[in-house]
């Protein structure tokens, strides 16, 4: 619930104004909360000058005062930043520390959701990494050979896959320990889950960006995605029992063992300008 101390309230009608649902009003020269429409937000908190508001739900010791030296990035840096980030396959033994990993997932609970719903949920591997990486390599298997049964209509570069997937099972079964390509020599695999794609994908992306602001490399495993879409198993080794979740995206990240030396060109974007 909203809650307006109302002895620093100025009124000034900073919080109604930015409020979208329309759940503030100004009455007797103060800000009041109607309660009705309220999304929880927290724009209110954000733009009060005087600092009057406050949601009970919310650990409110988590608000940071606006401090331009430590907010603010130049433009350019981001754009290079982005541009110079790199899908890395090849990592080093070195363990990831679990204050990293706590950043990560703090940068995915941090990004917007649509009407504010928060329905993203996150489940970091580690120690059993290598049952993880059995069942989705044993699902992998299993869906390799439907596609290739009927190979007329699955497309060249799918028939690769999943040809490549029965050859990673097979190698697995004959060494459990030794390294496969679906996630290499990972310290972590972090596994975003979400009812929508959209809010989910939006977190994996921040999460992203913080992975590679700490040193961190990291890929996105779509064999793994599509592993989790076709195993009870991995479900249930995931926790995941709402049927109307899923498995968003698989970050696969470590310490990286490559050094790359410059950005990479893409294609010119398509744009209409109207």
């Amino acid at each position: 619930m909203i809650k307006i101390d109302q002895e620093k309230c100025i009124g000034c009608g900073a919080c109604v104004e930015d409020c979208f649902t329309r759940d503030l009003v100004i009455e007797a020269d103060k800000a009041k909360v109607l309660n009705k429409t309220c999304i929880k937000c927290g724009h209110c908190i954000a733009i009060c000058p005087v600092n009057a508001v406050s949601i009970s739900d919310y650990d409110m010791s988590e608000v940071k005062e606006y401090e331009a030296a430590s907010f603010d990035i130049e433009p350019e840096n981001l754009l290079n930043f982005i541009k110079f980030r790199r899908s890395v396959r090849q990592f080093t033994d070195q363990p990831i520390e679990k204050e990293k990993l706590e950043a990560i997932i703090e940068a995915g609970r941090f990004t917007p959701t649509g009407g504010n719903r928060q329905p993203v949920s996150f489940v970091v591997v580690q120690d059993q990494l290598s049952e993880l990486t059995g069942l989705a390599l044993e699902s992998l298997n299993n869906l390799g050979k439907v596609l290739l049964a009927d190979r007329e209509k699955t497309p060249p570069l799918i028939a690769y896959y999943a040809e490549r997937w029965l050859q990673m099972y097979e190698g697995y079964l004959a060494n459990p320990q030794k390294t496969t390509d679906l996630f290499f020599n990972a310290q972590a695999v972090v596994i975003i889950v979400s009812e929508s794609p959209i809010d989910g994908g939006l977190a994996a992306s921040s999460m992203e960006l913080m992975t590679h602001a700490q040193g961190l490399g990291m890929f996105y495993s779509g064999f793994f995605v599509r592993a989790a879409a076709n195993s009870e198993k991995i479900r249930r080794f995931l926790g995941i029992e709402e049927t109307n979740k899923q498995v968003i995206a698989c970050q696969v990240m470590g310490y990286p063992k490559v050094s790359y030396q410059r950005t990479v060109p893409r294609k010119k974007p398509v744009v209409s300008w109207r």
